[in-house]
């Protein structure tokens, strides 16, 4: 078999050609990159030595794809993974669009061409922001928790958020960007008869992720706690009570290798992974939990809010174990002490990361 990765030289593209060769002997990986992230040289040179054939190509140029050999699969990792890409940062509202959604035009016109299967890559930030701050939630130690004794909406349970919950606007520039995203592979998928997977991921992280504030904060908070770099609680009174939960790439590696040995026709083919309540946590936890592992250092509190941050966010993956049989092998622990091992490896990983 042979997979076409897009984003191959990001975090989440070069873990999943990483954890997929070591799954499945034999396996031909052709990964996709135009190389414009800070560190991504330093997995591209990884790769080539696991074999991966690298082309520096960029998805938004239809050129790009022309001399490409044929893939039975595509996996579209292959986009701005901030949610404040287009309203922050250097990535333009237009930039955004081109990476996000323009150029999806020519991985799924490949796919089309070669008979191939899609899997995107898409985001829990597809949720509604204004029906994600509406829920019922109490605060619990250090950290937000689903009040259990008021009525939940559609698509959430005490397990999670699930592919039911509301996509309705606002969900930012960047969810508006990947939820068009997933109705255009269906449509493609549809349309010329080849399979699409879409898995909407939670907060993906682990050992070697670029860390950065807007994107990658786990990586982040740990590597710039341990540097003794200015941090801050923003928003929700300034308490760091905020929640996320962490998906290892390993992981979702696993259920990508599911989905792509899966010959099921009809039914869903949309799912959420993520690392579900067992991995969630909170800024204020990650940082009570850095402190016992680095020394103390204290976050500065900010309570202005700032746009499409939300209060909670846990993703229910029930279905995806339902269908695949999937299931964690990353706890949080296991996960929070690798990155914290490459921090200590690593003491130029920010400035690496482009900090």
């Amino acid at each position: 078999m042979r997979i076409l990765i897009t984003g191959a030289c990001g975090f989440v593209g070069s873990s999943l050609a990483e954890s997929l060769l070591e799954r499945r002997p034999g396996l031909a990986i052709i990964g996709l990159d135009n190389l414009m992230r800070s560190g991504a040289e330093t997995n591209r040179s990884r790769l080539r030595k696991l074999g991966v054939q690298l082309v520096h190509a960029d998805i938004r140029l239809a050129s790009d794809f022309e001399n490409l050999p044929a893939a039975d699969w595509v996996i579209d990792a292959a986009a701005s993974p901030s949610v404040l890409a287009g309203v922050a940062g250097p990535l333009s509202s237009r930039q955004l669009f081109e990476h996000n959604l323009a150029g999806l035009v020519n991985p799924l016109e490949y796919a089309k061409r070669h008979r191939a299967g899609f899997i995107l890559l898409s985001s829990s930030r597809v949720c509604s922001i204004s029906a994600l701050c509406a829920l019922p939630l109490e605060v619990r130690g250090r950290a937000f928790q689903l009040d259990g004794s008021r009525p939940l909406p559609a698509g959430v349970s005490a397990r999670g958020i699930g592919v039911g919950f509301s996509t309705a606007p606002p969900v930012s520039l960047y969810g508006g960007t990947k939820l068009a995203a997933e109705a255009v592979a269906l449509e493609y998928g549809a349309a010329f008869n080849f399979p699409v997977w879409i898995d909407r991921c939670g907060v993906l992280a682990g050992a070697g992720q670029f860390g950065t504030p807007d994107q990658g904060i786990f990586s982040y908070w740990i590597h710039a706690h341990l540097r003794r770099r200015p941090l801050r609680y923003i928003g929700f009174d300034g308490s760091g009570k905020q929640v996320r939960d962490a998906l290892h790439p390993s992981d979702l590696a696993t259920l990508i290798d599911a989905q792509l040995r899966c010959g099921r026709r009809g039914g869903s083919r949309i799912y959420t992974a993520g690392g579900g309540a067992r991995n969630a946590c909170s800024l204020a936890a990650l940082t009570a939990w850095c402190d016992a592992r680095f020394g103390s250092h204290a976050p500065a509190c900010d309570p202005r809010p700032r746009q499409y941050d939300v209060p909670w966010l846990i993703l229910d993956s029930g279905e995806a174990a339902r269908d695949f049989g999937w299931s964690l092998q990353t706890p949080l622990e296991k996960l929070l002490d690798q990155i914290a091992n490459h921090a200590v490896a690593h003491p130029d990983w920010l400035e690496i990361s482009g900090l």
